[in-house]
Parts: structure tokens; sequence; C-alpha cells
């Protein structure tokens, strides 16, 4: 048997700074495994599994999350550091080629791999292993097969078709090249798939290992993945139906521990309508609590999977996010990404606005979490927030989060910070539910019209609301500062309403360009895309040129191209036609 060569990062205190040096994910490195030796108890399936969340923790794989789902919208422009990265600036301009770096995806693909050799071979270790149970195992294969399927996820949302397979590559002589598999195809396998193994999975980690609850695969996260892919495949009913089990989930938990610690509702989370989210207000002219504990702290009541990096040690043994140190900021330099004009004037008005909303003005916290009045990005760079209202106008207060080290490895110059990456968080949830509700809506105004789109209309309203409430900067609110039912009375006005508060809520957190992607998709056009993005870049961009220039390839246009070594390696690999194969340009 040949020998495979897996990379598993995880040296000691290396992956997740969630468990001491003996515990899960904190396993010395194995280089090169023969299978016939390895594959003998339980520890071995660890290893690999801890593989899989530190190849996912990676700096390449944390860069492609950021760069996929979010900057190609509206919501970012070139940081005062972009020139040094060519690829980036490329991006930025809507001039992707499939030569582009960040077209790559063998991250992921080694991701995949990975828990794939896991399914292959974790059944036989149970069988040597008496140690290991029958329920240990099957927990074990719904999170490799979870981690398989956000992988998936994140490639078909990303580049549509893309080659999938459930086959283990644990011999150099596989044969590895194969076409591409339809989108929705590969979405109903993923769904399937977390359909079979959502039961077995973890439900709830033990009190001792608090941080496993939102830094590993549980029912939780299982379960969004499910409410979102299905919002994509337009089974608006099971997206709802997962929601709610997210959702319920997570207000048993809050009430479990409430109850725990003898603590009483606060009077200012009485807004919050008895959704767990993270109360905002420190003090009645204090706002800004729910983002340190969200983006500073982490791992907060409302998270439900988010990927780990240690603030102690960054950079040094343990594993850490130079991505957005890099690219959002650090201590030391702005980042080569920066909040587009657009949304930075548009928190600066106080009508008209197109993403914040003219009832909250200045006191919506999101316009201070965000971003700052220069434009810098604030999440997962800021330590502390301080939104003081005790004057006419808010004033924003910030200290770095975390410490600069840089250091060269490999000649690539390297930022360390330690913000976790969040993959999902409550919010998040509530809102696709919402977006899916608003979907069951008739788009008609008849009286009958109004009768079935009320139950709806009003649920969706609810959640948005309660979301919206959470980060407006008043101790009290009156009916001028919050939104109203009854300018949302229409589907179309109500999915509008959707997508700006998931802009405003989730914003530089890798959403905003899948939200405008399956926008697309389900409209059949790019009218709504190329309107919102180009309100960064003028009607006669590069960008609505690509996008309007060619009817028939907009719905091409709107994913990544393949990469050009993914070409010429993959011959059963055909390009993506709103951008060729790299040599001979767009296909005509």
């Amino acid at each position: 048997m040949k020998k495979i060569i897996y990379n598993i990062i995880s040296a000691a205190c290396l992956t997740l700074p969630m468990v001491s040096c003996s515990d899960f994910l904190e396993i010395k490195p194995q280089n090169e495994i023969i299978m016939e030796d390895f594959w003998s108890e339980k520890a071995d399936v660890d290893n690999i599994v801890a593989g899989c969340y530190a190849a996912l923790e990676s700096d390449a794989a944390i860069r492609r999350m950021m760069m996929w789902g979010e900057f190609r919208s509206e919501n970012v422009m070139a940081g005062p550091d972009c020139e040094k990265d060519g690829n980036l600036q490329n991006v930025f301009k809507e001039n992707i080629t499939p030569k582009n770096f960040y077209t790559t995806w063998d991250v992921f693909y080694n991701v995949i791999n990975r828990c794939n050799t896991v399914i292959k071979y974790a059944p036989e270790v149970a069988q040597r292993d008496p140690a290991y149970s029958s329920s240990e195992l099957n927990a074990t294969l719904a999170e490799v097969t979870a981690l398989r399927a956000l992988c998936y996820f994140y490639l078909i949302r990303t580049f549509r078709d893309v080659p999938y397979t459930t086959e283990a590559y644990t011999d150099d002589d596989q044969e590895m090249q194969l076409a591409a598999t339809p989108f929705y195809t590969v979405l109903d396998n993923l769904i399937a798939d977390l359909e079979r193994v959502k039961s077995s999975a973890i439900a709830r980690y033990p009190e001792t290992q608090p941080l496993y609850q939102t830094g590993r695969i549980t029912q939780d996260a299982i379960n969004a993945m499910l409410c979102e892919m299905y919002l994509w495949k337009k089974d608006y009913q099971s997206c709802i139906n997962y929601a709610d089990l997210v959702i319920n989930s997570k207000k048993a938990q809050a009430e479990e521990k409430k109850q725990k610690t003898g603590r009483t509702t606060q009077s200012s989370e009485l807004r919050l309508k008895g959704y767990p989210l993270v109360n905002n207000m420190r003090s009645t002219s204090s706002f800004g609590s729910a983002f340190e504990e969200i983006f500073v702290t982490g791992n907060s009541q409302e998270t439900i999977f988010e990927l780990m990096f240690d603030n102690t040690n960054a950079g040094t043994t343990m594993l850490s996010n130079s991505a957005c140190g890099q690219w959002y900021g650090n201590s030391q330099a702005d980042g080569r990404v920066a909040a587009s004009n657009t949304v930075v004037e548009d928190a600066a008005l106080t009508n008209s606005r197109t993403v914040f909303d003219d009832k909250n003005k200045k006191l919506d916290a999101r316009i201070y979490e965000n971003f700052t009045t220069g434009g810098n990005v604030c999440k997962f760079v800021y330590r502390t927030l301080s939104i003081n209202t005790s004057g006419s106008d808010p004033e924003a207060s910030y200290s770095t989060i975390y410490r600069y080290n840089y250091a060269k490895i490999n000649n690539v110059d390297t930022w360390y910070t330690s913000s976790n990456w969040i993959i999902y968080r409550l919010s998040d949830i509530m809102l696709l539910k919402a977006e899916a509700l608003a979907q069951l809506m008739r788009d008609g105004a008849t009286d009958e019209d109004v009768a079935y789109n009320t139950p709806y209309r009003n649920q969706a309203f609810e959640l948005v609301n309660v979301v919206n409430q959470r980060s407006i900067c008043k101790s009290t609110l009156g009916d001028d500062d919050t939104l109203k039912l009854t300018d949302y009375s229409t589907k179309a006005a109500m999915e509008e309403l959707v997508l700006r508060e998931r802009q405003r809520e989730l914003m530089f957190e890798g959403k905003r360009w899948y939200d405008l992607v399956r926008r697309s998709l389900r409209d059949g056009n790019t009218k709504t895309l190329c309107q919102i993005v180009g309100r960064r870049d003028g009607p006669n961009s590069q960008l609505a040129q690509n996008f309007f220039g060619n009817k028939s390839l907009w719905n091409w246009a709107i994913f990544w191209p393949y990469n050009y070594e993914e070409l010429t390696v993959n011959k059963n690999l055909a390009p993506n036609p709103a951008y060729g194969d790299g040599n001979t340009g767009n296909i005509e």
C-alpha cells in the first residue's frame, strides 16, 4: 500500500484553542501515514477529524470564505494596501479570469477527501477498537459528513457545477479526473446526506467542554446548514422547519442557562421577544456589548458554528486568522479591504438610504460595528466597541483587539490575529427563515391575497424587527425608531426588507454575494444584483457589462471561473462559458 500524505497541520496547541494540549484537536502531526498501520484505534480517527478542522481554519480556506462570499458585492472595495495583491485588485475590478489565484479550490477538496477517508476507514477502526462505541462511530460519521457537505456547499455557491465524489482517494494511482456535477444534483446529495446523519450528531457537548458546542459540528450546526440548503433549493417550508429547530434549541439552551444562574430577564431584553440574541445594551446610554460578545469573546449564546483561533498564542503555537488580519486590518496597519464608499456614505445620510433604515437615523449600532467613518472594517478587527448616546449624536470609541504579530513564512508576509470566523449564528438563521416566509407570500393585492399573505408577512416582519431592534441604540423605543409593519405590505417590499436586513446584520461575514446570487437564481435574472452592486461600480462598470452584455451567460457570470490549472489537469472539466479557459478568453 502506498503512503498517503495528509498534511495534517494540527501540532500540539496548533488548532482550535478550545481544549488543553491533550484534548481533541491538539494532536501531533502525521505527515506520512501508512494506511495498514494507521487505522487501528479511535485516536487515529480523531487525528484525521482534527485535520479537517485545521484545514478549514487555514489561511487559504478563510480567505476564500471571505473572498467568495463578500468581495464581489457592494459592501467592500480596495483598501490602502490592495495594490500589493494583483489578484485581489482584479476581483474588485470584476476582472476575474481562470488564472486568478483565488479561483483555486484545493483546500476544500483536501477537507472533502479527509472526510471521505474517515467515512471509509472509521467503521473498520470501530471493529478493532472495543472502546470505540457504535454511537461514537455514528457521531464521527455525522460530523465529517457535515464538514464535507459544508465544503461542497461553499464550492457550488461559488462555482455552480463542481466535481463531486464521496470516494476516498488514498492511492496515488487512483483516477481523479471528474466532470462537473450540476449544482442542484450536488445540493440534493448534500441534503440527503445531512438528513441521513443528523440524528447521530452530537446534540450537546458536556459542560466541561463548552467551546465544543460552537467550535465543532452539532445537530444545531447541521440543522442550520439544512435550513440554508433548502432555501437555495426553493423548498421554503423545509427551510422554515429547520430554522425553527435551531431557534427552539437556542431558546432551550438560553433558558437552561438562565435557570442555572438564577438570572432574570432584563428590561432591555424585552425587545428581543424571547429570541436568545445577545443583548446590545450596557446602560441607557451605552451600547456595543453584543459586538464584543459575538466578535471578540466569541462562542456567544447566539453562535451556532464558528472556526476558532486563539488570542494568546496566535501565530506562535496556535493557528492564527491571518486572513482577517491582513485583509480587514490589525493594530499596525489598515486592511487591504475597506468598507465601500457606498455603505459608508449611506450610513452618514439621514434619509433616502439604500442600506440602513431612515427611521433609525444614526442609531443603528451596526453603522459603528461594521466600519468606522473612515471606512476601516471593525468586525474581526477591534477588541472593544462602545457607543455613547448621551450626546446629540452617537459617538463610537474603539480599541484594537489583536496584537500585531508579523513574520515572513515561506517568503510570504503573514499577519497574526485571532478573531474567530463565524459560519452560522442565530440572527442569520432567523433572517433565512424570514426570507423563506417572504417567498411563500403571493404577488397579488386582492383581498384574498392579503388574507393569504398576512400570517407569512407578520412572521417574517417579527424576525426582521427583532434583529433590527437589537441594534437600535436607544433604551426606550418609540414609533419613530422602529420598522413599521404597514410599510411592508407586499411580497416585494418584504423581500427587499429581508435582503437589506441581512446586509446590515451580516456585513463582512462572507454572506452578501451568496445572498445576491441566490436572489438572481430565484428571479431568473441579474437585475437586482446589478442594481445593487452597481451602486459601488456604476452602471457602466465592467460588472454590468459582464452580466448584461451576453444575456445567455448571466447565470454563469455570477459564479466564478474554474482555475486554469484545474482545466489543464482535468480534461473532463469544461470551462465556465462566461470566462473561458484562461487562454482564449470568454466563450462567445
